[in-house]
């Protein structure tokens, strides 16, 4: 699509690697929505940055994406929620993940940095990259 326009496309995959290899990140959990993590098109393009990305099995997958549809989506933040969905990332440390992504804007409604044992980071960074990218 970019050689068809002549303004350039920030991808969030893009930016969110830049933000992994800035901080020494090579192998990240990813957490989403089930089509996110399910799909390559944002697994593909932080491999090609260098970035190993894991995902949890189908319970975690699962589980994220209810929390995610039928809590977060509607304004709901359960504290037994939060709980599992730790758990889902404990699980991915322990499976050698170095940080998480946070990969759909509701998540960080519910898991917070001081949360977790590795950094987290937030896809609606890329906002703050294009909000740059307009004042330069």
């Amino acid at each position: 699509m970019q050689a068809c326009i002549s303004m350039p496309i920030l991808h969030i995959a893009d930016v969110t690697a830049d933000a992994l290899k800035a901080a020494g990140i090579g192998k990240v959990a990813l957490l989403s929505t089930r089509y996110t993590v399910t799909q390559p098109f944002l697994k593909d393009r932080l491999a090609a940055a260098v970035v190993e990305v894991i995902v949890p099995g189908v319970p975690g997958i699962d589980l994220v994406n209810r929390v995610i549809y039928d809590e977060l989506c509607l304004g709901v933040v359960h504290e037994e929620s939060k709980a599992e969905v730790l758990n889902v990332i404990n699980g991915l440390f322990s499976a050698g993940a170095e940080g998480v992504i946070l990969g759909c804007t509701e998540l960080p409604l519910l898991i917070k940095a001081e949360d977790c044992a590795i950094p987290v980071f937030d896809t609606t960074t890329h906002a703050t990259a294009a909000a740059n990218r307009a004042l330069s």
